[in-house]
């Protein structure tokens, strides 16, 4: 069985993003509660051993600078889950690969600025000791 990956990718990244609310669902009024990342899966295969899923993280704040700040520290934290193991979901992160670096992409709300990156989680399942 494959592993929820959104669950892992955000239960990995926020003690690295203190502050921060990470989500795989966003609040109503967004623009009250940034600062926020939102981890959304959008694709990927397997070749029945490894699930290389593909990520999209998007990281919202109240002005661009912020958000790029926001996008930069996410991307680190999102590398630092690379030859990770998430003991509650028994699941493996081999690799964490950048597909597109964040970039600015409008939300249609005034009150917050939007950075979107994509990632290529390489997972597994890890056996039961």
């Amino acid at each position: 069985m494959w592993a929820d990956i959104e669950l892992a990718v955000m239960t990995g990244i926020r003690p690295l993003l203190p502050g921060v609310r990470v989500t795989d669902e966003l609040p109503d009024k967004l623009e009250t509660r940034l600062p926020l990342v939102w981890v959304r899966v959008v694709g990927g295969a397997d070749d029945r051993i490894t699930d290389t899923a593909t990520v999209d993280v998007h990281s919202f704040a109240a002005t661009r600078a912020l958000m790029w700040e926001l996008a930069e520290q996410t991307r680190a934290a999102v590398h630092a889950l690379a030859a990770t193991h998430n003991a509650g979901q028994r699941v493996v992160i081999d690799d964490v690969a950048t597909a597109a670096r964040p970039a600015e992409v409008p939300y249609g709300n005034p009150l917050l600025r939007r950075a979107v990156a994509t990632y290529e989680v390489a997972t597994r399942e890890r056996a039961s000791t």
